[in-house]
C-alpha cells in the first residue's frame, strides 16, 4: 500500500532510480492506496490531472469496522496522527506493506511492515 509522499514523489520522479524501479514494478501489479491517501493527494489545492488518473486508477482501501479498531488500538498506544494512524490500521488489517518515506512515524507500530523506496540498493 503505498502512501501518499510516495505518491508524489513517483509522480514527479524525484525517486532515486532504484526507487522508481521499485515503484513501477508495484504501479503494474496493483496499486493499493488507503482512502486516507486519496484524500491527501487530491486534497492538495495544487493537485493536477496527473494525480486524478493515478488515485483513479488505484484501488482504494475504505475505512471498516476492522480497520477502524485498529485505529482506535494504535492512537491509545502510539502518539500519531488520526491519518497516520488509520493508514497504519488499514496496512495492518489488510496484511500489506507500507511504502513510505515517512518510517520514523510507522516503525514502532508492532505488525506493521514498511518499507521506504529511497533506501533500496
Amino acid at each position: 500500500m503505498i502512501d501518499s509522499n510516495v505518491v508524489i514523489d513517483y509522480l514527479n520522479g524525484t525517486l532515486p532510480s532504484s526507487g522508481m524501479n521499485f515503484m513501477n514494478r508495484v504501479v503494474d501489479d496493483l496499486t493499493l492506496l488507503s482512502v486516507v491517501t486519496k484524500i491527501e493527494v487530491l486534497g492538495f489545492p495544487t493537485s493536477n490531472q496527473l494525480l486524478v488518473d493515478f488515485v483513479d486508477a488505484a484501488m482504494i482501501l475504505n475505512l471498516n469496522s476492522n480497520v477502524v479498531n485498529k485505529t482506535i488500538s494504535i492512537k491509545k498506544i502510539h502518539q500519531i496522527k488520526l491519518g497516520d494512524a488509520i493508514i497504519a490500521a488499514t496496512a495492518i488489517v489488510n496484511s500489506l506493506t507500507l511504502v513510505t518515506r515517512n518510517v520514523a512515524d510507522f516503525i514502532k507500530i508492532v505488525n506493521l511492515r514498511v518499507l521506504n523506496p529511497w533506501g533500496i540498493i
